[in-house]
């Protein structure tokens, strides 16, 4: 008997890339995507570009005041030197150096001091007790003033003959002391009236780190047996590092910065012996008293590398922890 035929089954044609869809003009549809893409770069370039502008003009401006021999007017016909200011500010010993001194006296002083209280008042207002929301409203009054008006405050408080301050010294024992008023004080003085003002920020800040850390890590070193330092040394402090760190460079930075309080207490060059002159302080004393503004711009150029290079180390060292 002849076999059945069989028969085949048709193959299925390829499929085809599915056309892309067109508009009623014929052009190609741009993907919503793309679209929505293309519309936030054009929204943004703007502000974009005013910013870079507000941030490269006044750089390209300062570096190549820096070069010239500006003197009496930033507008006057000014020749140009190269490098002399820069050599002029990294050879003088008697002003440049001890201000880069005093910066960095002033804010590692000050950082630190503000970090060890910032972290202790943070531990402290972790967990949730009566009246806490009154402490935290007290703890946010130094942030509302303005340095000027806290230089000003601070004169009046440690004024060396009517400031309370010598008054309440002398309760327990502690002849007066002059303060703002003296050479060897005024510099830590105003390092401590900048913990005063800046230690809430930092309580802030770091109080915000410890709400998002895991609470499991700490209750298991508890049923272990681990009394309190033990748990903040080994479990609280590692896991708070990244956050410890990125609040260093925040203060850091401005700290460095620091002129408002020092010029409303002290006054220009920080004082008649220039017992607490800054980099800021010694820059704004060359534009504004002496009007040299070549070598002032020389001053804050080799003050932005010192930040940049600063907020740089933080960063790397920021960068490995994490890691």
């Amino acid at each position: 008997m002849p076999s059945p035929t069989v028969t085949e089954a048709p193959t299925a044609a390829p499929e085809q890339p599915a056309a892309r869809a067109t508009t009623r003009s014929g052009r190609k549809a741009i993907p919503f995507e793309q679209a929505n893409r293309r519309l936030k770069w054009a929204l943004l370039t703007p502000a974009l570009g005013f910013v870079a502008l507000m941030i490269i003009f006044p750089l390209v401006f300062t570096l190549n005041l820096s070069l010239t021999d500006a003197f009496g007017a930033v507008n006057a016909n000014n020749a140009y030197i190269g490098l002399q200011n820069f050599i002029d500010a990294l050879t003088d010993t008697r002003r440049f150096w001890p201000a880069v001194w005093r910066t960095v006296y002033f804010t590692v002083g000050a950082v630190l001091l503000q970090t060890v209280l910032g972290l202790a008042l943070a531990m402290l207002m972790r967990r949730a007790f009566r009246g806490m929301e009154i402490v935290r409203t007290i703890l946010m009054v130094p942030l509302l003033a303005t340095p000027v008006a806290i230089g000003i405050l601070w004169l009046l408080i440690l004024d060396p003959t009517n400031g309370i301050a010598n008054h309440l010294l002398g309760f327990v024992g502690i002849p007066p002391q002059e303060f703002l008023g003296s050479v060897s004080q005024s510099l830590p003085t105003l390092m401590l009236i900048d913990v005063w003002q800046w230690t809430p920020m930092m309580t802030i800040l770091l109080l915000a780190g410890l709400s998002t850390l895991p609470e499991e890590p700490e209750e298991a070193a508890l049923m272990d047996g681990a009394n309190a330092w033990q748990r903040f040394r080994y479990i609280i402090l590692p896991m708070l590092r990244t956050t410890l760190l990125t609040a260093l460079v925040l203060r850091g930075v401005d700290a460095l910065k620091t002129f408002d309080i020092i010029y409303a207490t002290k006054g220009p060059g920080g004082g008649s012996a220039f017992e607490a002159e800054t980099l800021n302080v010694y820059a704004y004393g060359l534009t504004f008293d002496y009007q040299e503004y070549g070598l002032a711009s020389a001053v804050l150029v080799l003050f932005t590398i010192f930040i940049v290079a600063v907020v740089v180390l933080l960063r790397r060292r920021t960068g490995r922890t994490s890691a």
